[in-house]
């Protein structure tokens, strides 16, 4: 074929032909830094049980075992981590969460103040939402007929995010998806003195998603009836998802978010071009699980696919990437 048929300034292939060209075709850096790695901590003691849905990962006790799991992650280049309190005693629910801001009953309060002892240099977040620790399992406080009570949940989900706080943690991660949390969150962290001292990401983009699944029984957080529908975005809304985080970015927001990641890359970009703050994407639990056990499988190379759909993500506008590859991805990256 001649350069008349096909003009020499459409070969694309000579930009990249060599390794050091196609690594000039985009940004592929991803540093440890910017990995934050889900922590699933219970209200057992001297017990690490793996999660089935998410072979790899564990709930872990709020002792000495948290502190030998986290112990090799520190010292691979772990900087940031994001607890989830998990009550496996299903007597310690009740309607409110209470035990969610027990400083005797909470495991994430006992986990803030063992790990800022044993790991100063670490970075804690910690996921703030009712579901864990309410009886019907729902992200907030409800009415008498089941429905949401918003103005009731805000107020304890605030309350909460200051008892956190109050242990050691530097982010708070408020996952609930109420209305206007992230205003009345920055307000009590102010009024307690932390308003210059510990960051808000905000889910503010999460739809109500069947990937999940596999979350629901690390966390033992299903809802005992009903669904969350009628709180979390839903999946076809480009426009709902937008609204929300430019929402939570004026309500003071540090950090929004995009929950899951990979099915969602056209909001994760959406957002990314109208919300002048970084972007977290959260690889949910069934993502996780689609890319493990198909690389199990034979189906797909995991380092190769593990990478890729990172750098996916980090091309669609991500800065910050919750994951649970996260021990592998300090074998693999390099920084």
């Amino acid at each position: 074929m001649s350069s008349d048929q096909f003009p020499f300034n459409h070969y694309l292939h000579s930009g990249y032909a060599h390794p050091i060209t196609r690594s000039w075709q985009g940004d592929s850096t991803i540093l440890k830094s910017q990995l934050i790695y889900p922590i699933f901590v219970t209200d057992q003691s001297n017990t690490k049980n793996e999660i089935k849905p998410l072979p790899g990962n564990y709930q872990l006790s709020a002792d000495q075992v948290l502190v030998d799991f986290l112990t090799p992650l520190v010292q691979k280049g772990l900087r940031t981590i994001i607890l989830f309190g998990v009550l496996l005693n299903n007597e310690s629910k009740d309607l409110t969460g209470s035990a969610a801001s027990n400083d005797t009953a909470s495991p994430v309060i006992k986990s803030l103040k063992l790990i800022r002892q044993n790991f100063p240099q670490l970075c804690i977040a910690c996921d703030v939402c009712l579901c864990a620790y309410t009886s019907h399992g729902h992200c907030g406080i409800t009415h008498d007929d089941g429905s949401i009570n918003n103005a009731e949940s805000i107020k304890r989900l605030a309350e909460v995010s200051l008892s956190f706080a109050q242990a050691g943690a530097h982010i708070i991660a408020p996952s609930d998806m109420m209305d206007c949390r992230i205003g009345a969150i920055k307000k009590a962290l102010f009024d307690g003195g932390f308003g210059s001292k510990v960051a808000v990401m905000s889910y503010a983009s999460k739809f109500a998603s069947s990937f999940y699944g596999p979350f629901r029984d690390a966390a033992s957080s299903g809802a005992k009836y009903g669904d969350r529908a009628c709180y979390q975005l839903p999946p076809a809304s480009r426009s709902l998802a937008l609204r929300a985080a430019l929402r939570d970015a004026e309500e003071g927001a540090d950090f929004v978010m995009v929950k899951p990641a990979g099915p969602y890359m056209d909001i994760i970009r959406e957002v990314k071009n109208n919300v002048n703050l970084p972007m977290c994407c959260y690889q949910v639990s069934g993502e996780y699980a689609m890319i493990y056990h198909a690389s199990a499988a034979g189906a797909m190379d995991l380092k190769t696919s593990v990478l890729e759909s990172l750098l996916c993500l980090k091309r669609a506008g991500c800065d910050i990437f919750i994951t649970y590859f996260t021990p592998q991805l300090l074998e693999w990256l390099p920084l």
